[in-house]
């Protein structure tokens, strides 16, 4: 059994990247220069290099400041008057997918609570531009829990997949994450399946703050109420030391444990390792799913 890295924030070998190449570097600086948001560089994912490689990019939409405070998150906290929506931003992105040539696109978010509609309104609108212009493009949303509002217009603006995080187990919420809620979120699952019983779900939880394995497999058997079709597992990292800390580096053969109980449970796809994130391998994820059902 590997031996676990102690907890004065040393990584785990399994948790090293690559250092990125030039062609890489030059999208990357292409992305900052056109005003586009990701969560590859606003959350500081630890895949973003091989995710760029694979031509694969999450955008973040409704700016780069988040209304909430999670201890965990690495994306940029509002301070002062929130900035008015941008209505370019959807235009900027497609313009982006047709020069990246994408066939699969994921659409993430900040939170605005500030905005009536809680900033569904630019969900649907930039799904609405991607479909006109190609309608096979695969979508992942991942969404925020807009306070169990305006999930309608969303759901309706037919996305193929819609992922909404849990995030972490119930315990933990008032610690990490204290504007939002355990059963909102459950919520939020639970509404888009009966908005369209056909969409598919994903949710994802980070492991190594300080949860026990039965609380993880709570979380799975609620999610599984909800009917939630994809479960994503992954090793939290804090983003700087004013972050959450990091209680435990998870073993491999923890997730791979974690993995079979959740597949055991009826999950159709599970991802479970250090370095998975709800966007992580995305397309791969929702083609698998998309043969299950064919075969089935």
């Amino acid at each position: 059994m590997r031996k676990i890295a102690s907890r004065k924030n040393r990584l785990p070998e399994w948790l090293r990247q690559n250092i990125p190449d030039r062609q890489i570097l030059k999208k990357l600086d292409s992305l900052r220069k056109q005003g586009i948001n990701t969560v590859c560089l606003e959350a500081r994912c630890p895949n973003w290099s091989r995710c760029l490689k694979a031509n694969t990019l999450a955008f973040i939409i409704l700016g780069r400041c988040c209304t909430r405070n999670c201890q965990f998150c690495a994306v940029e906290k509002l301070k002062g008057k929130p900035p008015p929506l941008d209505k370019e931003e959807p235009y900027r992105i497609l313009k982006l997918i047709k020069e990246l040539q994408l066939n699969f696109v994921i659409i993430t978010s900040v939170t605005r609570d500030d905005l009536s509609d809680q900033g569904s309104g630019q969900f649907s609108q930039t799904i609405y531009l991607i479909r006109n212009y190609k309608r096979d493009i695969g979508i992942e949303l991942l969404i925020p829990d807009f306070r169990g509002v305006a999930l309608v217009r969303v759901v309706a603006a037919q996305p193929d997949v819609l992922a909404h995080n849990l995030e972490t187990v119930p315990r933990l919420y008032l610690k990490i994450r204290k504007g939002a809620r355990y059963q909102r979120s459950l919520r939020v699952l639970a509404e888009a399946k009966k908005l369209n019983p056909n969409l598919i779900t994903k949710s994802s939880l980070l492991l190594g703050m300080g949860e026990k394995a039965g609380e993880v497999i709570r979380v799975m058997e609620d999610l599984l109420g909800v009917g939630c079709d994809i479960l994503v597992l992954g090793q939290y990292l804090a983003p700087t030391p004013r972050h959450y800390p990091v209680k435990e580096f998870i073993p491999l053969e923890q997730f791979q444990s974690y993995r079979a109980t959740a597949l055991n449970l009826g999950f159709k796809v599970v991802l479970s390792s250090p370095l998975a994130r709800t966007s992580y391998q995305a397309p791969e994820v929702y083609y698998r799913l998309k043969r299950i059902a064919q075969s089935g």
